[in-house]
């Protein structure tokens, strides 16, 4: 089974959220994106938040010459399926039915959203079907 990596928190978000918008990046590019009128302590600041993200296996590091190139391995797909599951363990005994209905509800969806919905939920039941014979 794989490990499920802890929670990660908004600094350390922001951080992977340069990486997957961005790719690949030293801790400096991180550092100038997030912090551009930061310093030293910035730096110090990105560089705490990578080796935490290591920790959690969420980013690798890669070493090329003198510079450590991070890339997220944690992809955000991944990121909201947990933290979804997570809310509906809280809030609704694990369902996702009732969570999901509420964000639905609660957000105008445009027509291509209700489509892009409705798509999904053909596929899944094809796949279903699919299986079961």
């Amino acid at each position: 089974m794989p490990r499920t990596p802890r929670d990660i928190p908004d600094a350390e978000l922001a951080v992977l959220q340069h990486l997957w918008n961005h790719g690949p990046a030293t801790i400096r590019q991180v550092t100038d994106r997030l912090y551009p009128r930061g310093g030293t302590s910035a730096y110090a600041t990105v560089q705490k938040l990578l080796e935490r993200l290591e920790a959690k296996h969420c980013v690798r590091r890669k070493r090329t010459g003198q510079a450590h190139v991070f890339e997220a391995t944690l992809q955000c797909d991944e990121l909201i399926g947990r933290r979804l599951q997570a809310m509906a363990e809280k809030l609704c005994g694990g369902s996702l039915t009732p969570l999901l209905t509420h964000l639905v509800r609660a957000k105008q969806l445009t027509a291509r959203e209700r489509q892009d919905l409705r798509s999904l939920i053909d596929e899944l039941d094809r796949k279903n079907l699919s299986e079961r014979r």
